[in-house]
């Protein structure tokens, strides 16, 4: 019997939506005031889940406070009160969408996590908009 567990997070972060190989009037077509030179921010949420067999042990999928600790380190110490182009190395080359953004949370997650759980990551930009992703 499989049960999915969550956590609940949040992050700030800014971010500016634009490709260098593109010009301005291009970038502001496809990107509005996402593309702001001077960036802008948003109150992320996150929720990361973890669905596996219940250990017989401890009753547990996870350990809730590992998750915690491990959301901690390796997001919100990572990402919160950042500027994800300008700080962050995997938006060096990779533009900071909401999709983007959750794939590498997740990809910053997965080594942690047993092979034999499943891992999904919600990352909410706003409150009307988010991002599922689950590998």
């Amino acid at each position: 019997m499989k049960v999915k567990v969550s956590r609940k997070a949040h992050f700030n972060a800014a971010h500016r939506l634009y490709r260098k190989d593109w010009d301005d009037a291009k970038n502001n077509l496809v990107f509005g005031k996402c593309n702001n030179p001077n960036y802008h921010g948003h109150n992320y949420e996150l929720v990361v889940s973890v669905t596996g067999e219940i250990d017989p042990e401890t009753g547990f999928v996870i350990d809730m406070k590992i998750l915690k600790d491990l959301i901690k380190s390796e997001i919100e110490d990572a990402l919160d009160h950042k500027n994800l182009n300008v700080e962050v190395p995997e938006f060096k080359t990779l533009n900071p969408t909401a999709e983007n953004i959750v794939i590498v949370i997740y990809n910053k997650l997965l080594p942690h996590i047993d092979s034999n759980k499943e891992l999904e990551v919600v990352l909410y930009e706003t409150p009307r908009n988010f991002v599922t992703y689950n590998g």
